[in-house]
């Protein structure tokens, strides 16, 4: 099957406080974008990778992702839209119209750049399984409160019950492609499937996925990786 994954990354990232967009933020030294990339084509299951980025920057991020391009994997970079569905659509239509035989679309997050390949290769397995949409997850280890417009409290959901949402999000292409045609809304691509009346299934996800959100979420990356050689 042709894997393709799609990475919405036209963010501005004001909350990282850059100055630049947020996928294009360093740590140690190396963008997140980079980093996100190089995971995916790592789990020798992507064959392509459609970047969509803000259109300001688009010839900057060909030119910081084009090694990865040459070192085991074709990476198509075009611009983006206002919103990250917009993002997603643009990538999705240039996936399904320019890279014969795209079957299995992946959507990942710029800021998740340390997701584990194993994680990228199991969300593609489930798809090329059978299953039409597949998202990795973690349990909740948190309590959660569900609150009314006043922030009062109205339930305790049973945590056991609940999953931490994580990317990539696996797809069947034409699912997904339904799904952004349907006019419908949704918080992620996920739970746009989810409104069509698609089964979605989970994976195990990893802690390492987690976003880079904040600049504490990138200065406790930046910790992380102080040996790494970039």
């Amino acid at each position: 099957m042709g894997v393709v994954a799609l990475v919405p990354a036209a963010g501005r990232g004001e909350r990282l406080g850059y100055g630049m967009p947020k996928a294009l933020v360093p740590v140690n030294g190396v963008p997140l974008l980079v980093r996100a990339v190089r995971g995916l084509l790592d789990a020798g299951c992507v064959q392509h990778v459609v970047i969509a980025a803000p259109p300001s920057d688009v010839n900057t991020v060909s030119t910081v992702t084009a090694p990865l391009a040459q070192a085991g994997g074709a990476v198509h970079v075009l611009a983006g839209g206002a919103e990250r569905s917009d993002s997603v659509r643009l990538a999705l239509e240039h996936a399904v119209r320019e890279i014969p035989d795209t079957t299995v679309v992946l959507v990942h997050d710029a800021a998740r750049a340390f997701t584990p390949p194993t994680v990228v290769k199991a969300v593609v397995d489930a798809v090329e399984a059978g299953h039409p949409a597949v998202i990795p997850v973690l349990p909740v280890a948190d309590t959660v409160k569900q609150v009314d417009g006043s922030g009062r409290v109205v339930a305790t959901p049973e945590r056991s019950s609940l999953r931490v949402v994580q990317t990539p999000q696996g797809f069947d292409a034409r699912v997904l492609l339904r799904a952004h045609e349907s006019g419908l809304h949704a918080t992620d691509d996920a739970g746009l499937v989810e409104r069509l009346g698609v089964p979605v299934v989970t994976v195990a996800g990893h802690p390492d996925a987690m976003k880079i959100t904040t600049r504490f979420d990138l200065a406790v990356a930046e910790a992380l990786l102080a040996g790494e050689r970039p």
